[in-house]
């Protein structure tokens, strides 16, 4: 597949689904999470974001339908394509996606790197990279 670049779309036509966190963040009380975003591939603009535990049931599309909620309340409307990284989001986003009727590409994530990087680089200045060695 050739590289994607923010010009090649238009707002709301597609979104990108990716971690936020390079490590995973750890947490005494509830065990480790990811950070999940969705961007806007045209504007690179982070529609929502949520935390999600790294042992997210299958079957717990709650947490879920709530990102997708939250991202579509900035034009009421859900993308046509939703892209993904490989290996990097869990399938139960993939699932309510599909179920929505977005078209899921799976990509690698060096193909979306100029979208995405930038927003993992200011979320490690500020939250760390997920280690608490600090």
């Amino acid at each position: 597949m050739h590289m994607l670049h923010p010009k090649q779309f238009v707002v709301d036509e597609a979104w990108i689904a990716f971690r936020l966190n390079g490590a995973p963040i750890r947490t005494v009380a509830d065990g480790d999470f990811n950070c999940i975003a969705l961007m806007d591939a045209a504007s690179c603009f982070i529609l929502s974001s949520d935390l999600f535990p790294l042992s997210i049931a299958d079957a717990d599309q709650l947490p879920v339908r709530r990102l997708l909620t939250q991202a579509k309340r900035h034009k009421q409307q859900l993308p046509e394509t939703l892209f993904v990284p490989k290996g990097d989001i869990a399938e139960v986003l993939v699932e309510e996606a599909l179920r929505q009727k977005i078209h899921v590409v799976s990509v690698l994530e060096s193909e979306v790197l100029i979208f995405i990087g930038e927003a993992r680089r200011e979320f490690a200045e500020r939250f760390g990279d997920g280690h608490d060695d600090a």
